[in-house]
């Protein structure tokens, strides 16, 4: 297939590109720039250069492709209302990135919730979340309404070396830094909020078994493993050399320096089963655990 991709320069994109060529698909992928342009083209990637704002080469490049497969911003409804537009009646594959992030909780680091969560299980989602579940709603509607075989993936806190450019994920590089000014594995509040997790090669494998294979209107967790905060900062802490010695931050003091992805992405509870990958799409998760990975890498 021909496939066009926005966020091919990122973290998530770039594996998502690599995934996609080594299964013999060839791949469209949105840059800003003629310097990252380069890059992309050394990946194997046909570079397009432009913007989520421009809505005719959006629309030139989905209707030219065979499917489009979305990474980069997920909120931005401009694109996402775009691409429904040009693929309507197609037939072809969107798929969606959104975040195990729209079920989370507001622990503030301070409870670990009981509930676990699969694609089925019906949940109010935190204001916060409220407009990414709205999108997500609107894609798999498409694949309802619209002719369109629209996927939503929902990684959860994602680790690993990036496959494709040279990009870190967002949760646990943000620990990691901080643990080392701190001189000790950082967790928020007591840190006993759960997420789950998955390995970068196994999340560009679930989104190339679902642009090939999964149906209209479907939406995939996507998991391996779960841990507490705490248990990560240990985890850190081990492989920076500090003993496993951890240190409480206080949740002001995060949202003063990292804003709100400190109360919603590192404080709060996100524990979900990726039960429709495993039964619908067969995928096997199969990348080294969060812990080897901290520890062979950190």
């Amino acid at each position: 297939m021909k496939i066009f991709l926005t966020g091919v320069t990122g973290y998530i994109g770039g594996s998502v590109a690599k995934s996609l060529l080594e299964a013999g698909h060839s791949v469209y992928g949105l840059t800003r720039s003629t310097e990252q342009a380069a890059a992309v083209k050394e990946m194997g990637v046909e570079p397009v250069i432009g913007s989520l704002e421009d809505t005719d080469m959006l629309t030139q490049y989905a209707q030219l492709s065979d499917a489009v497969i979305h990474t980069a911003d997920s909120g931005h409804r401009l694109a996402i209302d775009t691409f429904i537009r040009a693929l309507h009646g197609s037939g072809k594959a969107f798929v969606h990135t959104s975040g195990s992030g729209v079920i989370g909780d507001d622990a503030k680091g301070e409870y670990e919730s009981q509930q676990i969560y699969d694609e089925d299980t019906p949940f109010v989602p935190i204001d916060p979340q409220k407009e990414r579940v709205m999108i997500n709603e609107q894609v798999r509607k498409a694949g309802v309404e619209q002719g369109i075989r629209s996927i939503v993936i929902a990684p959860s806190m994602i680790y690993g070396t990036a496959l494709g450019l040279p990009r870190e994920s967002v949760q646990l590089p943000l620990i990691i830094r901080k643990s080392k000014e701190m001189g000790a594995g950082v967790y928020i509040g007591e840190g006993v909020n759960r997420w789950s997790n998955v390995h970068i090669k196994d999340l560009a494998e679930l989104y190339l078994l679902a642009v090939e294979n999964a149906p209209a209107g479907s939406f995939f967790f996507a998991e391996n493993g779960e841990q507490s905060y705490k248990e990560l900062a240990h985890f850190v802490s081990e492989a920076l050399g500090y003993g496993g010695h951890t240190a409480s931050w206080s949740m002001e003091e995060a949202v003063g320096e990292w804003g709100g992805v400190a109360r919603y992405a590192l404080a709060t509870n996100s524990r979900v089963r990726a039960v429709h990958a495993r039964k619908m799409l067969e995928w096997e998760p199969t990348g080294e655990s969060i812990q080897s990975w901290i520890s062979n890498n950190v």
